[in-house]
């Protein structure tokens, strides 16, 4: 059985000032604070998110 890879985003950056598109998109991937970290499973809808907040987001692969 093929392992899954994950995505590990930490938010780097303030949403404050930011179009309501960008902020949406921060509370969407469930993250309120600098530093704050969430694992997603890796799939499109995941990698668009991160597409789209890319300059306010950190992103590393991890896999199980």
């Amino acid at each position: 059985m093929a392992k899954s890879s994950k995505l590990k985003v930490t938010q780097r950056a303030s949403t404050i000032g930011r179009p309501k598109d960008q902020v949406a998109t921060i509370e969407a991937l469930g993250l309120r604070k600098i530093g704050q970290t969430k694992i997603f499973d890796d799939n499109p809808a995941i990698r668009g998110m991160i597409d789209k907040v890319r300059h306010l987001i950190e992103v590393e692969e991890i896999s199980e």
